[in-house]
Order: C-alpha cells, then sequence, then structure tokens
C-alpha cells in the first residue's frame, strides 16, 4: 500500500504516489457523513486515494473528514473550476488539485502554492497551453467521448515529454489498455464508486471493486502490461 507520510507534500511526491497506484477514484459525494466509512472502503481495497470532485456542495467537508480520520490517504479535488475552490480544497487537506479543463486562473493559483496541479486537456492546443506553464502531466479528459487510446495516442505524439492520466469512461474492460500506454501515469475512474453505492451505504462493495482494479494493476505491473507504445 502507498501512503503520503505528510499533510503537506511536494509535487515529485505525490505524482510519485499516483504512478505507483495507478490509479485516482474519483469521487462525487452528496453527503459528508458518508466520507469516513468511504476512505476506509477504498483503503481497505488497496488504494488509499481519492479525487474528491467539487460537484456537490459538501465536497470540501467530505475532504477534511477523510484528512482528519486518514492523514496518510493521498485526497485530492477534482472538478475545480476557480481559485476560490481550489483555495477551500487545500483548506479542507487536498493534497492535489484537478480540473476539467485548462484554467490558466486556476493553474497559477496552484503554481503559486506549490500545490500539484493537473488540469483537463483534449487538444493540441489545450497541451500547448499547458506547456506554456511548465506542466507535464496532464488530465486527459473526456477520454472514451474524444475517442478513447486511439485519440490519446495520436493527440500524444508530438509532445513526447508530456504523460497523462485518462479520465472519462474508465472501467475495468478498457483499464489494461490505457495503463498499457508508457505515457499513461494513471487513470481517473468513478466506476470502483459510483454516487448511488455511496448515497446506499455499498462500502463493502466498493472495497470489493477497488480490490478487482487493485488486482488487475497488480497483475499488469507483474507482466508487459506497462510497456505499451510510445
Amino acid at each position: 500500500m502507498t501512503t503520503i507520510q505528510s499533510p503537506r507534500t511536494n509535487s515529485a511526491t505525490v505524482l510519485s504516489a499516483i504512478r505507483a497506484m495507478k490509479l485516482v477514484p474519483v469521487i462525487v459525494i452528496e453527503s459528508a457523513a458518508d466520507a469516513v466509512a468511504l476512505a476506509a472502503a477504498l483503503s481497505d481495497g488497496g488504494l488509499p486515494c481519492a479525487e474528491v470532485t467539487f460537484r456537490t456542495p459538501n465536497a470540501a467537508e467530505s475532504i477534511t473528514r477523510m484528512a482528519n480520520k486518514f492523514p496518510d490517504m493521498l485526497l485530492g479535488a477534482g472538478t475545480v473550476l476557480t481559485p476560490q475552490q481550489a483555495a477551500r480544497a487545500l483548506d479542507a487537506g487536498a493534497r492535489f488539485i484537478v480540473a476539467p479543463g485548462f484554467n490558466p486562473a486556476v493553474v497559477d493559483y496552484c503554481q503559486e502554492r506549490a500545490t500539484p496541479v493537473f488540469p483537463g486537456v483534449c487538444t493540441p492546443t489545450e497541451i500547448e497551453m499547458a506547456l506554456t506553464k511548465d506542466l507535464s502531466v496532464l488530465k486527459f479528459f473526456p477520454a472514451e467521448a474524444a475517442g478513447g487510446l486511439a485519440f490519446l495516442k495520436a493527440v500524444a505524439a508530438p509532445y513526447t515529454g508530456v504523460e497523462f492520466m485518462p479520465t472519462g469512461g474508465i472501467n475495468l474492460d478498457n483499464l489494461t489498455s490505457y495503463l498499457g500506454f508508457r505515457r499513461v501515469v494513471a487513470c481517473g475512474g468513478s466506476w470502483m464508486a459510483p454516487t448511488e453505492w455511496i448515497a446506499s451505504g455499498q462500502f463493502d462493495r466498493i472495497r470489493a471493486e477497488t480490490e478487482r482494479a487493485v488486482t488487475l494493476v497488480r497483475e499488469l505491473g507483474a507482466g508487459a502490461g506497462f510497456v505499451g507504445g510510445a
């Protein structure tokens, strides 16, 4: 199990942990009362990590509860659209920020605070915008809707120093293919803990699905799964 040892870690440490886990659960949580049980289910399943999206009013409180109970868990905030949201996320205990698109204001805010930020990109223009900010690891979103792995390989080809975290439509059926591409650092996905499972208290089911995903990643790592084409 990969853990983070301090509540404020630098970009290299956060990225190293993400590389090791190769999976980032993308969480939409309606009630902060479910946060601790969810964090336990993910951790017990072998994945002490969560990107809590700011799609609900209780995202910041959920991060705080998770961070207080599981201080070694790698917690991030997703769907961050403004610097104000980024500030709330960091105050709550988030260690990295993820955005669906490239917002220079959000990127600047995070970089000024030495906080790892992974903005979403989907086109060469957006990748080049990120390069002007010296970013080399980017969220590829929405992965499947945009054209999947074939599109990612095509758009990544000219930018040899850039790596990606595909998110959007990732599941156990296509995870192997994405992780087999060496330019993929990790995949984000909500299938391990969908909103309806969280709301209905199906935490044993979340733990079991997380274990399945972690086992698959370990099997890939033991074989040739992480040596895909450039």
